[in-house]
């Protein structure tokens, strides 16, 4: 199926084909100011609990947030990209998608169910119970697919305040549960979990005045499922490579190094929010733009400005992570090292994300598939043979490492569809990504900010 059927088969816009538009760095602006403050709440939550937890207990937690992370992808599991897809030049066909969508959420959230809660019981995991009632959380995300309307429009406003209502209500819950002295990592999760799933009814509630009344057509669940498998797939494997070295760390080095890893985790999650939100609200334009021809121009003029920065950024920090873990309590600098490579690893995903999402956009779900596939096997070849040998830094070389691979999978895959990102005058603004990552490293170490 061509992107031009996928979305609707509605004619570009010309005045879609040179900047790009303001509304996709608006919706941008406005996610990532979202993030900052659910970032600022999850810091805060992982401040308070580092402390409060004993390290193999706030390890545990930390082990489990990333565990929900890849619940939430099996739960939306491809259908959130594919439903853009198949409405953004079509808004009344928004509800029929959207029912065929929520089937399959249901069903792959309570597979989450199984896999989690169930399994945390069936293992015998302290407070068991705490877990399964936490791992019904991504269930609800079939009520934040009414949020298509806001997505499609570039328009991210009321999706933003959502996301801020569950971040605040999250931290609230911690709050009670921590000066109730609470120590059992299992309730926390619930906690965070239960503000989430609270602004996932919130965000239906906000986003049903705007859905279409009438279903034209009925969509087949299989349908959308075939056009989903390759994303759902893809996204999974891209969340297992992202987290799967909880496993190996807490199985090679223990509980309490994993704590300790998963901060600079943390932190080169936020590092690399404005990459992901960026692609994600441009993804209704560059499906546009596929459609119109000019692709590769439009993945240079949207990813090659984010790399630069993303590249001043992680130089800056570089020599500083012993000194920015060391903020969260005694022994968490020892993941410094580690926190290098992520640092690395996030300026990459800066070249990725956008060729990634522009796969997405040409409807190339096959190839999207094998580059997430094959990038979890390298994953875990690295995390075998790396941890071993240099510790935490292993993990995080491994990060790195998949990422590269990720980026490289992604630009020989849209050449092979004769979208070539490297072609022509605009091919020499790649090189301003490691240029500026080198330079702003060299200037930061000579910044009189310490000892290190």
């Amino acid at each position: 199926m061509d992107a031009t059927h996928c979305i609707g088969a509605t004619a570009p816009s010309p005045s879609e084909g040179q900047p790009v538009p303001r509304r996709v760095w608006r919706g941008t602006l406005l996610l990532v100011l979202g993030r900052f403050w659910g970032s600022a709440c999850t810091l805060f939550t992982l401040l308070l609990l580092a402390r409060h937890l004993s390290p193999e207990d706030f390890g545990r937690y930390t082990f489990y947030l990333a565990v929900f992370m890849v619940l939430d992808s099996l739960a939306d599991f491809g259908t959130g990209q594919v439903v853009v897809q198949r409405t953004a030049g079509d808004e009344a066909a928004i509800p029929g998608v959207l029912a065929a969508a929520r089937r399959i959420r249901f069903a792959t959230g309570m597979i989450g169910v199984l896999l989690v809660g169930v399994g945390a019981i069936v293992s015998q995991e302290d407070d068991a119970g705490w877990i399964l009632l936490a791992s019904l959380y991504p269930v609800t995300h079939i009520f934040e697919l009414s949020a298509t309307v806001f997505r499609n429009r570039i328009a991210w406003g009321i999706p933003v305040a959502m996301r801020a209502i569950a971040a605040g209500l999250s931290l609230a819950f911690v709050l009670v549960l921590y000066f109730a002295d609470e120590r059992s990592p299992a309730r926390y999760l619930f906690a965070v979990a239960l503000g989430s799933a609270t602004a996932n009814g919130l965000l239906h509630w906000a986003s049903r005045k705007h859905l279409a009344r009438t279903r034209v057509g009925v969509v087949p669940v299989r349908e959308l499922l075939v056009l989903a498998f390759p994303l759902g797939i893809a996204s999974l494997c891209q969340q297992a490579y992202f987290y799967i070295d909880n496993l190996f760390v807490r199985a090679m080095l223990g509980a309490e190094p994993l704590g300790h890893y998963n901060i600079g985790v943390r932190v080169m999650s936020y590092g690399i929010m404005v990459a992901i939100y960026a692609t994600q609200a441009a993804l209704p334009w560059l499906a546009r733009r596929y459609a119109a021809g000019d692709l590769d121009t439009a993945i240079a003029r949207l990813s090659q400005p984010l790399f630069a920065l993303a590249g001043l950024g992680a130089g800056l920090a570089w020599p500083w992570t012993e000194q920015l873990l060391a903020l969260f309590g005694s022994g968490f600098d020892e993941a410094g090292p580690s926190l290098r490579w992520l640092l690395a690893a996030t300026a990459t995903v800066y070249a990725g994300a956008g060729l990634m999402t522009a796969l997405v956009a040409a409807a190339q779900m096959r190839a999207i598939l094998v580059i997430a596939a094959g990038a979890l096997l390298v994953n875990v070849a690295a995390n075998t043979v790396l941890i071993p040998r240099m510790g935490l830094a292993g993990a995080g070389a491994a990060t790195l490492i998949t990422e590269v691979t990720v980026t490289l999978g992604a630009a020989i895959a849209l050449a092979r569809i004769d979208v070539n990102v490297f072609r022509g005058s605009r091919s020499i603004g790649w090189l301003a990504g490691p240029v500026c990552f080198a330079l702003a490293a060299l200037v930061s170490s000579l910044l009189p900010i310490g000892a290190r």
